[in-house]
């Protein structure tokens, strides 16, 4: 457990790394302690909860955290805000055409609108941090016409 809280820090630090760069010379610095998260429910999808820490989500490019429950599973979808993000806690599968389930400090990057499937499969959840390149949304793919 210590190896996981340590490897979270790190990670988060890392990420970090990028916007306290920009403090030299007069540049803005943000810098939000796990403890100062805001937490806020996603609609439509139970226990899924989402803490922005730069821009807002439903307005354009951001940066936040999202909790997925154990149980959390979408089915095919895809985002229109090309996005990576790094795998914080837990471990999640994505397929998008191929398995890939990526545990602590993995990461993915979806451009083009890539369609996907995403689930939690750690019983304690999952936390993730998405960097997404413009307003956030998950679009179900229709089902293929038999």
């Amino acid at each position: 457990m210590l190896k996981k809280v340590a490897l979270a820090a790190l990670l988060g630090a890392a990420l970090l790394v990028p916007v306290m760069a920009g403090a030299k010379g007069g540049g803005a610095a943000t810098v939000v302690p796990a403890g100062d998260l805001k937490w806020q429910a996603v609609p439509d999808n139970p226990g899924v909860q989402l803490a922005p820490v730069h821009g807002d989500p439903a307005k354009g490019a951001s940066k936040f955290f999202v909790k997925l429950p154990s149980t959390f599973d979408t089915p095919l979808h895809h985002h229109t805000a090309d996005h990576s993000g790094v795998v914080i806690s837990g471990t999640v599968l994505f397929n998008d055409g191929s398995d890939h389930t990526l545990g602590p400090g993995s990461y993915w990057s979806f451009t083009g609108k890539k369609q996907h499937t995403t689930r939690c499969t750690d019983p304690a959840g999952c936390l993730i941090f998405i960097d997404a390149h413009g307003k956030w949304d998950v679009v179900p793919e229709k089902p293929a016409a038999k």
